[in-house]
């Protein structure tokens, strides 16, 4: 493999010790923050189905997310460049994940379901292709060892 390496660092900082520590299964919280250099802090927990709060970002929350966000950056990118007006985008992504008995787990599949809204006399088998393009090139997709699938619909 050859061509630019790039580099990233995020601190997460555990923000649950509730007076004891670790010392029980149930005497802490989940909590935590994510941050990178100057960028606003992400709450984050663990999923409510492992004493999480669900007011904040779980792990399994922003993979979701990010396999959804680099699919749109690669897909606008892709639009702007083959002439291909997008006016709003929005993606209910989905992912599934299968705990297993002993406790890991892992996720079996990502759904993602942009809906496109294109400027008037775009090529709308043009833009569909390029939900294909986007997948191939997503860099975050390309790194996951599951199924990540794109239903696209257009306004």
């Amino acid at each position: 493999m050859s061509g630019k390496e790039h580099h990233y660092a995020v601190t997460v900082t555990w923000t649950g010790n509730q007076g004891t520590g670790t010392s029980g299964y149930r005497a802490y919280s989940r909590d935590h923050l994510v941050s990178a250099g100057n960028k606003p802090a992400i709450p984050g927990s663990s999923d409510p189905s492992f004493r999480g709060d669900p007011a904040r970002w779980n792990p399994e929350d922003l993979l979701v997310a990010s396999l959804s966000a680099c699919h749109k950056l690669w897909y606008l990118g892709l639009c702007a460049g083959a002439g291909i007006v997008v006016t709003d985008y929005e993606d209910r992504a989905e992912g599934w994940m299968v705990e297993e008995a002993g406790g890991a787990g892992q996720f079996t599949r990502v759904l993602l379901r942009p809906r496109v809204t294109l400027a008037p006399g775009s090529d709308v088998e043009k833009a569909a292709h390029l939900h294909h393009k986007a997948h191939e090139m997503c860099f975050i997709a390309r790194s996951v060892n599951f199924p990540v699938e794109a239903e696209p619909s257009f306004v």
